[in-house]
């Protein structure tokens, strides 16, 4: 039942929303203007022309390819051929993501009641609607942009994953990474959450074997380090959300101690289990690296990550991504962060370990204060390119004053810390240290500011937070609702002019 209510949400607000757009601009904008007519070169069966300024793979051009053949099934089979390159219209080809994004919201909802089992269905129907209005991923439902597509793809990857199905899962990170280049990372992601799953359910099952030994006398010496370590990791309970007891993924035993020693526990645990089951994950996860190895055999190929316009692509250390990631996430869950419950239970958390948490925010703060100072980049296409928000956000924020960079950097570290102690009531540390690592991974190397980044770890994030109140879900949906209604509306009936360039300009993300 969650499903089909999920689906019908979305689709009650996509069908509509997607014919206004599709009136109103009828014709490819922004990145459209690549994407279309590429699209339309394979509706043609043209699959060896290729746009250099296209920086993606082709991945969505070949859904694009089954969605459309799947809309005019009767033309195909009835081999009009000269009908099939009609139909790869710009409203065609658009409404592949409003398909997608329904299919994404039910794969919100499998991933959230597989992880949170105990959690009623309702809450679940309604988690899944609220972030399917998460502004980044709603607005480009109606354009033909990759955004959704890899969003879709990635967590079809994860939720296989979950389900244990893992060559199913490296075929669907293969789609992903096909989609967009960066995937790659999400799908190591995905492998290392999976290895991490396995190794504590031989752990627990170690743990019953040990404490079944011990009551009938039997000596611990007998066991694996791997057992004693993890029967004391069992012994160190958690405060965390009673309902993520069900599912290995969530913590069942967090540290009472210090952070770091419960993290060294973790990884001493998961380093001695993964050794002595190694065959076995050696044969469950083997189909990620070959995807892996052929990334990388790419990499040598292509000789950059993008495909094309390489020079405004480049690698860069772009440290204070991850700084704008942090308070850009806090802010779309406003509820979750920045409530004076919020402050204190973080407040009283550093408190606890006075010397060790002091010293981490005062590390975080330096770190911070150094990638603001020494890695903020600002590209030529933020400063130039007045209809993303991104641009007015750099000169009238960011930018407003050489102080203002610096004076935002305790959002950030606060930001950080707070998303950092959502996920620690729920997730193992070593999860939590992982996720932060492939979210670095990903934006870091990324010169150009774009929210439409922070759309995939973000999903992540809040898959795991262990949210559990309607109100503050309600209160999320009402943010991007309001936000959604303004930026669509800036969008369809703000049009502007260029001096420089002909043709209506329009805001967008």
């Amino acid at each position: 039942m969650g499903r089909i209510a999920v689906a019908a949400i979305v689709s009650v607000w996509a069908i509509p929303i997607s014919i206004l757009v599709n009136r109103i601009v009828p014709d490819p904008y922004m990145d459209e203007i690549f994407h279309i007519p590429q699209a339309q070169q394979y509706c043609n069966g043209n699959f060896r022309s290729w746009d250099p300024m296209i920086t993606t793979p082709p991945g969505l051009y070949y859904l694009t390819l089954v969605h459309v053949a799947a809309l005019f099934l009767g033309k195909y089979f009835l081999q009009l051929a000269s009908s099939f390159p009609e139909v790869c219209s710009t409203t065609a080809l658009r409404s592949v993501n409003g398909v997608l994004a329904v299919l994404c919201s039910i794969l919100v909802y499998e991933i959230i009641t597989h992880l949170r089992p105990a959690l009623d269905d309702r809450k679940a129907t309604l988690f899944a609607a609220v972030l399917a209005l998460y502004p980044l991923h709603w607005f480009f439902t109606f354009l033909y942009y990759t955004d959704v597509a890899s969003l879709t793809a990635v967590l079809a990857m994860y939720l296989a994953c979950l389900k244990k199905k893992y060559l199913f899962s490296a075929l669907l990170g293969a789609m992903a990474v096909v989609i967009r280049q960066t995937n790659i990372i999400w799908m190591l992601f995905v492998a290392c959450s999976g290895v991490i799953d396995i190794t504590l359910t031989h752990q627990r099952d170690s743990a019953k074997v040990y404490n079944l030994k011990a009551n009938k006398g039997s000596s611990p010496s007998t066991l694996n380090i791997s057992v004693n370590v993890s029967s004391n990791l069992r012994k160190r309970k958690s405060r965390g959300n009673s309902e993520a007891n069900n599912h290995s993924f969530y913590r069942t035993n967090t540290s009472s101690t210090s952070q770091t020693s419960g993290l060294l526990y973790e990884i001493q645990a998961i380093v001695c289990t993964a050794w002595r089951i190694k065959w076995e994950l050696l044969v469950s996860f083997s189909p990620f690296f070959f995807v892996l190895l052929a990334f990388v055999a790419f990499l040598i190929c292509n000789g950059s990550v993008v495909l094309g316009a390489k020079e405004a692509h480049t690698v860069s250390p772009h440290f204070a991504q991850i700084m704008y990631f942090s308070a850009v996430s806090a802010l779309f869950a406003a509820p979750l962060h920045f409530t004076i419950g919020r402050a204190l239970d973080l407040f009283w958390s550093f408190w606890k370990n006075t010397l060790l948490g002091f010293f981490l925010g005062f590390l975080a703060l330096i770190a911070s204060l150094l990638s603001v100072h020494f890695f903020s980049i600002a590209h030529p296409y933020l400063l130039a390119d007045n209809r993303h928000y991104t641009f007015y956000l750099w000169r009238k924020l960011i930018n407003f004053h050489w102080s203002m960079k610096y004076l935002l950097v305790p959002v950030y570290v606060y930001s950080w810390f707070s998303i950092f102690h959502l996920l620690d009531k729920t997730q193992r540390r070593i999860w939590v240290l992982v996720y932060f690592l492939a979210t670095s991974a990903v934006l870091v190397p990324a010169p150009l500011i774009e929210f439409r980044y922070y759309t995939i770890p973000f999903y992540f994030y809040m898959l795991h937070t262990g949210i559990n109140d309607c109100q503050s879900l309600l209160l999320m949906g009402i943010l991007y609702t309001v936000l959604n209604v303004f930026t669509m509306r800036m969008f369809l009936f703000r049009p502007f002019l260029w001096d420089h360039e002909p043709g209506i300009q329009r805001f967008i993300w």
